[in-house]
């Protein structure tokens, strides 16, 4: 990934924004860490949006329509597949998750392709409570399978407050930690998510 797709993330500390690739998490600022997960505290393997929203019980809390929130991914992975028939590693997702999760399995069959490009989705956040947040999709013109995914509230807003509240949570609960995006790193095996924390504590 380009150094200067780093640096934009380093640039939008206000607001989550996450990096993907065939919807592996490549990178993401610490307002997507603080809405989603800490995807930097999982093993490589489990850094990707898929197996996030099918495999962690904790999504069908935070997305308040979680069945469309989920079938994004499903349709997504039909683009990318048309665009790369012979990925080991899609093939291997698609069959771990089939295996795990009878919603992937059924949604799998539809073959719903989706490219959308922005939308709107509420979630419901153990920390800052609802946030209805709209998010605008970006692809670099270099490599059409790296997305780049912002989310924004209306100003002035009960989110955008929410938004500012979790800014708040992020740097009171990280106090040592830079505020940029995080490379993964490779050597992280233990789910480590503050985020966790508040929601079975």
């Amino acid at each position: 990934m380009r150094p200067g797709l780093y640096q934009v993330l380093d640039s939008l500390g206000g607001i989550p924004a996450l990096i993907t690739g065939r919807l592996d998490i490549l990178a993401g600022n610490r307002m997507a860490r603080a809405l989603h997960t800490d995807f930097d505290a999982l093993p490589n393997r489990e850094r990707n949006m898929a197996r996030y929203i099918f495999l962690d019980p904790a999504t069908r809390k935070l997305y308040d329509d979680w069945p469309t929130a989920a079938r994004s991914p499903v349709a997504i992975l039909h683009v990318d597949v048309g665009r790369h028939p012979d990925d080991p590693q899609l093939a291997e997702l698609i069959g771990d998750l089939s295996l795990r999760d009878d919603d992937f399995r059924r949604w799998r069959t539809d073959h719903e392709v989706l490219n959308n490009t922005h939308g709107t989705r509420l979630y419901h956040h153990p920390v800052v409570g609802d946030l209805t947040l709209n998010f605008e999709i970006f692809r670099p013109a270099d490599d059409e399978d790296q997305v780049v995914t912002l989310h924004t509230a209306e100003p002035g807003s009960p989110s955008e407050r929410g938004l500012h509240q979790l800014a708040r949570w992020v740097t009171e609960a990280n106090p040592d930690r830079e505020a940029g995006s995080d490379q993964a790193h490779d050597d992280a095996e233990q789910p480590g998510a503050a985020l966790r924390a508040d929601q079975h504590g």
